[in-house]
């Protein structure tokens, strides 16, 4: 597998809640990769939490730092990657994402109110009704997601270990094994 990967990054995407930094994690251990998410690396960059970015600074600043985090992660080798949600909104971050591989990880919107339900921590999500707004969110966001290489569906009752194993064993059916060329 992991000469198959030729140590090119894999970039998880997807909704906030859909499992990309525990996926993320166990995936880095089965491809001898090491692991990054990306939202804590801005944090670390800007010094201060993603929600005192967004309410200091705005959508934009935070977006703006993720465009910075994430050229220069694309630039290491054998690195996971978990994007923060809304990365795919901003075109030049496709031309980092594209120095990998891009796995959507697709989880219903039931599925991400379940597990973000006791999350205090999301600035999207501090809305009347979180569930619509996940919604809407998830419409603005699906044609973008579905650029993605490989799209992993995930349903409630599958384990952060069964979705990694999916992705281990997807990757071959989206890279030439000729080339490291997507």
């Amino acid at each position: 597998m992991n000469d198959l990967l030729a140590g090119i990054n894999v970039f998880l995407i997807g909704m906030m809640g859909s499992g990309k930094t525990t996926v993320g994690s166990l995936l880095a251990s089965q491809l001898g990769y090491r692991f990054c998410d990306s939202d804590v690396m801005i944090e670390q960059v800007a010094g201060k939490s993603i929600n005192e970015i967004f309410a200091e600074s705005g959508e934009d600043a935070f977006r703006e730092l993720e465009s910075q985090v994430l050229s220069e992660l694309s630039a290491y080798t054998k690195l996971i990657v978990a994007t923060g949600g809304g990365v795919v909104l901003r075109p030049i971050n496709w031309s980092y994402l594209h120095h990998g591989l891009i796995v959507w990880l697709d989880a219903p919107v039931e599925v991400l109110i379940e597990r973000l339900k006791e999350d205090t921590t999301r600035p999207l999500l501090k809305q009347a009704d979180p569930a619509q707004t996940l919604q809407k969110i998830l419409e603005q966001r699906r044609s973008l997601y579905a650029e993605a290489d490989l799209h992993i569906r995930i349903n409630g009752s599958d384990t952060p270990e069964q979705i990694a194993s999916t992705i281990v064993t997807q990757i071959p059916t989206v890279l030439k094994s000729n080339s490291t060329e997507l």
